[in-house]
């Protein structure tokens, strides 16, 4: 196989992994969902996805879903590209929300390796496949096997590269020779999942980043992308290291990124409110230690 010159990026470069805001009582807040929307496009954001692993998808309905999508469309018009997170352990019903989200507004799908059932990878390439064909919107494969029990092999990207719709990934492999693999060999546009993964995935060809850590820190995930297109590689690695303890603090800590991302956006007063079950929210410390670092950050840019 020939090599491809990698394409613009085709949801921006920096993305949020959107938190779902909920009410007190745990009800989807779409008007949190605006603000905070909003908020991010405004402080450098050029996508969000919504309903991926950060947005609690496993516990909100098809109807919320479809209702978020729209609510922060509206929020944002075409300021930013959106995602939505369809990917589930069901081929059809996955379709069904790839159909529901195009509908709603959605620019593009996030679509998980199917979970559970741990199926080999020509039935994760058939699965693929059948939601690509089942809609009109272009989709990254989301490759997290810590989560789903199964990886999309390098070897199965490959071919799915070839499908007009299947436009990029998002790598949560850990598997970086992999990657760059796929991208010596194809266009596809690789989108760092790992916040500590950001700039090493760029470097050598990334698209750019789908990071939880830019609810909270969304200027500052931006700056490592800037300045590495500006030239500054020293600069953009001097900004890296200098999210490390904040990435640390909310991706190493024993604890989903989705709780710390909430419990960090509510100690600033930002849209969030309580996880669903069965997770459960951040304890006092570590609040303590997510502000800490979220403070020395801004002191230090």
């Amino acid at each position: 196989m020939t090599t491809t010159p990698a394409a613009s990026p085709p949801f921006g470069r920096v993305l949020c992994a959107m938190v779902t805001p909920f009410t007190a009582s745990g009800a989807l807040d779409l008007d949190g969902a605006r603000r905070l929307a909003a908020h991010l496009v405004a402080e450098g954001c050029e996508g969000l996805v919504l309903s991926g692993t950060t947005g609690e998808a496993p516990t909100t309905s098809d109807a919320e879903k479809s209702a978020l999508v729209e609510a922060v469309r509206e929020a944002v018009g075409d300021r930013a590209a959106l995602l939505a997170g369809v990917g589930t352990f069901d081929t059809p019903h996955t379709v069904q929300l790839a159909r529901a989200a195009e509908k709603a507004g959605a620019d593009g799908l996030l679509v998980v390796a199917p979970y559970y059932s741990r199926p080999p990878q020509d039935a994760i390439e058939a699965h693929f496949r059948q939601v690509a064909d089942g809609c009109g919107l272009p989709l990254l494969l989301y490759d997290i096997p810590a989560r789903t029990g199964v990886r999309i092999e390098p070897e199965t990207v490959l071919r799915l590269a070839g499908h007009p719709r299947i436009v990029g990934v998002k790598d949560c492999s850990h598997d970086f020779l992999g990657a760059q693999q796929v991208l010596a060999r194809t266009g596809l546009a690789y989108y760092a999942g790992c916040d500590e993964h950001n700039l090493a995935l760029y470097a050598v060809g990334g698209a750019g980043c789908v990071s939880t850590v830019a609810n909270a820190a969304p200027r500052h995930v931006r700056a490592v992308l800037d300045a590495f297109d500006a030239g500054d590689t020293a600069g953009a690695a001097r900004a890296q290291q200098r999210l490390t303890p904040l990435i640390e603090a909310m991706m190493a800590s024993g604890l989903p990124g989705t709780v710390t991302a909430k419990a960090l956006l509510t100690a600033l007063a930002l849209p969030a409110g309580p996880v669903r079950p069965p997770l459960r929210p951040a304890g006092p410390g570590t609040v303590r230690t997510l502000l800490t670092e979220y403070e020395r950050l801004l002191a230090h840019s």
